[in-house]
């Protein structure tokens, strides 16, 4: 039976051994705060209502993950103390108010559930005979994790928790992921009825269990035991975001995409990348990027929120941030393309160049030592070395626009507002302050001057002065 899903994700701990201000969920892994992986799991596995139960440091929780999340059904519910989880999970009751169906249960601190485990969870509990389906693993060393225990035939009676587990049932390998799907009329219902007879005083949310197995057949979908492996620390956090980090990875080659050091290469979820484009080593895109196909990212390039097209080659050590690159461009090496920077097709921007807040129309060059913003320059225009905008007068930011073809000598001053026309030169060491009209020469230069035989004079005096100190 297909009924309605929605989703409780457990965002409320404090996280003491983060050893850190910030609340735990919000810790970010691979550019996204840890907690955004179980909701957009979540939402993937097709929950049309998802409820964040938020404790500590609730507002800047819901803050957080409300702009990850904006424009989807992310609602939140407040734990108002630290009661256990079954407590935690009751919190989101609320919020799900008129919701029949099943709810599916995770974690803020769990981010590597993959879409495919919740996918056949949740298939289990819809082909099962019970209220719940659950999930289980079978780690190498199930210390300190919940026992799942078995009856007659296997069927699942309950689980216990490791510090409240006889030393016989401790010797069970089979521990509980905490995940699941119940429900909901259930799992309210056998919320009401938990009770803190534990070691803890909490009160467990894996009591319910027991009481599904009295109603019906618990299902169980085992797990990889690294998938379902939370963070309680920053070393736990880095090896969470190695261990998805090659799942990244790997997703993209398996793409056709050339990865040429995998170990070294940071990609974000979510960042598109079309076929037979090749990353080089210890290349870093997070945020939302889009590579096109046939893209040659070099060594040591970082890109944040910005799309770059099909066939343009960036060449080492380039660094984009917020920009749209065309295609067929040619960047860097050792370019910085900032926020608010358009370039068209065909563009070049070679080495020490950097844009913010300018477009470069289609085939124009700036390939050497020059810094562009706030400024429009026109197809086929070519900027000399040297070359700068002076955008900023101590107050205010003001544009250059420059025409097609272009052509600006080396080492220019534009001193922003300035318009140079279309088919325009400006002579090499000008200082350009006025308007320049298409077609024209500008140039801005003192006449020079040249003083016959003063390096041997300038010798002589030399000579001279050293003689007067012996």
């Amino acid at each position: 039976m297909n009924a309605p899903l929605a989703a409780v994700v457990l965002c409320a701990g404090k996280g003491t051994r983060m050893k850190s201000e910030m609340a735990k969920v919000l810790h970010p892994l691979l550019g996204r705060p840890m907690a955004w992986y179980p909701i957009t799991r979540a939402f993937e596995a097709g929950c049309q209502q998802v409820v964040a139960v938020v404790g500590h440091q609730a507002e800047q929780v819901k803050t957080t993950l409300a702009k990850a999340f904006e424009g989807q059904p992310l609602a939140f519910a407040v734990q108002q103390q630290q009661r256990g989880t079954g407590d935690a999970v009751a919190s989101a009751r609320a919020a799900l108010t008129g919701f029949s169906g099943a709810v599916l249960i995770l974690y803020g601190d769990v981010p590597l559930l993959t879409a495919d485990t919740l996918s056949r969870l949740v298939a289990a509990f819809r082909a099962g005979k019970g209220p719940l389906a659950m999930v289980s693993c079978r780690p190498g060393d199930p210390t300190g994790y919940g026992r799942v225990l078995r009856g007659p035939g296997g069927r699942v009676e309950g689980v216990v928790e490791h510090k409240d587990a006889t030393p016989q049932q401790r010797l069970i390998q089979e521990i509980n992921a905490g995940l699941y799907v119940a429900d909901a009329r259930f799992l309210w219902g056998a919320l009401e009825t938990l009770t803190p007879q534990n070691a803890q005083g909490e009160l467990y949310l894996t009591d319910i269990v027991a009481k599904a197995a009295k109603e019906g057949e618990v299902a169980v979908v085992e797990a990889d035991p690294r998938e379902v492996e939370g963070v309680n620390d920053r070393a736990e956090l880095a090896e969470r975001a190695e261990l998805l980090r090659a799942r990244i990875n790997k997703r993209h080659m398996q793409a056709g995409v050339t990865l040429t050091d995998p170990a070294s290469t940071f990609i974000d979820e979510g960042v598109e990348i079309g076929p037979d484009t090749v990353i080089g080593p210890s290349v870093t895109i997070s945020g939302e990027c889009e590579i096109g196909s046939g893209v040659t990212i070099g060594q040591g390039s970082v890109l944040v929120h910005t799309t770059i097209g099909d066939g343009t080659d960036v060449k080492p050590y380039s660094v984009f941030e917020d920009a749209v690159v065309g295609p067929r461009c040619q960047v860097g090496p050792f370019a910085r393309v900032r926020p608010g920077s358009v370039l068209d097709e065909g563009v070049h921007l070679g080495n020490f160049v950097e844009t913010k807040k300018t477009r470069l129309k289609k085939g124009a060059k700036a390939n050497h030592l020059a810094y562009l913003g706030d400024a429009e320059i026109g197809a086929g225009t070519n900027v000399g070395a040297g070359t700068i905008t002076c955008n900023y007068d101590g107050v205010n930011k003001h544009q250059t626009v420059l025409g097609d073809g272009v052509f600006v000598g080396s080492d220019t001053q534009l001193v922003a507002p300035v318009k140079v026309g279309d088919g325009a030169f400006i002579a090499a060491g000008s200082t350009i302050t006025d308007d320049v009209p298409a077609g024209a020469l500008a140039l801005s230069r003192t006449a020079q001057t040249n003083k016959e035989g003063w390096a041997e004079r300038r010798k002589k005096v030399l000579e001279g002065m050293a003689k007067k100190k012996d």
